[in-house]
């Protein structure tokens, strides 16, 4: 209080009554200069990070996960916390608009989806700068999945229903520099997709005709089987030196680039079968 007394010149004993329009207007203008401490936001429960992406990982079959839990933020004096993930690729449907799944207080918000804070912070988000398709004001498309959740002491709501956050320009500025952050992550992933992609297409290319070079070689240059042999491992080795990237992380490249595999289901009461015969097997020995 001191400290905003002595930016905009005023006594801390003055009187509320006593106080001018001008001193108001200095007083408004001291407290954006002045920092004030946040309240505790160890009342508040969030998921963390770690605990969404070892959820959606179990849940959504894709190939690029990331969160983040932002740092507290306060609107009206209530402190609030903002987390985000995304899940891309795998068996995510491609040519239709990203799912959204929104949580507030670890409670899953299902109606009302056009009228939250969380969508309409993600359809403002150009999310071409990260390698998606997108018109204008509307969510982008492609193979994802986007996740945001708000704790809060107090989560204000559109209405009585509690189906949708409320637009406050605090809570919509903090999910949407959550939005960017884990937008760029996504960015960098798809930008080195892409990238590894197309060094690949080349390598299959060059190796696709090497055994063509090296018996046209051959022919003209009048060469024995064994030298061809030993042309073809020299052009391996020009080849491999050519590449950016070696040949075990091009097979890891492979492996994660490649299509998914379906989750499996498994039923519970035919895993409770088949652990009773495994014992009863146990038992006979």
């Amino acid at each position: 209080m001191k400290q905003i007394c002595e930016e905009c010149l005023i006594s801390p004993k003055t009187k509320p009554k006593d106080i001018t329009r001008e001193q108001v207007e200095k007083i408004i203008a001291g407290i954006k200069k002045v920092r004030i401490m946040a309240p505790s936001s160890e009342c508040i429960s969030p998921i963390e990070a770690d605990l969404i992406e070892k959820g959606i990982r179990k849940e959504v079959n894709a190939e690029f996960y990331t969160s983040i839990t932002r740092n507290p933020a306060v609107y009206r004096g209530n402190p609030f916390i903002i987390e985000a993930a995304i899940a891309y690729g795998g068996n995510i449907p491609e040519e239709k608009s990203v799912e959204i799944m929104r949580f507030a207080n670890r409670v899953p918000l299902l109606y009302q989806q056009g009228s939250c804070a969380s969508t309409k912070s993600i359809q403002k988000l150009n999310w071409k700068l990260y390698g998606l398709k997108q018109s204008k004001n509307q969510l982008p498309i492609g193979p994802m999945i986007i996740l945001v959740h708000m704790a809060s002491v107090w989560v204000p709501f559109t209405s009585e229903a509690k189906e949708a956050l409320a637009h406050y320009p605090e809570i919509v500025n903090e999910i949407r520099l959550a939005l960017q952050e884990i937008g760029r992550k996504l960015g960098n992933y798809l930008n080195k997709k892409k990238k590894l992609t197309k060094e690949l297409s080349k390598v299959d290319y060059i190796e696709k005709y090497l055994s063509h070079v090296s018996s046209a070689l051959q022919e003209i240059l009048d060469f024995s089987n064994e030298e061809k042999f030993v042309l073809e491992e020299h052009l391996n080795i020009i080849l491999n030196k050519s590449r950016n990237i070696n040949k075990e992380e091009m097979e890891k490249i492979k492996q994660d680039y490649g299509p998914k595999l379906e989750r499996k289901h498994i039923d519970l009461f035919d895993e409770a079968e088949e652990n009773e015969n495994i014992e009863k097997k146990d038992e006979e020995k």
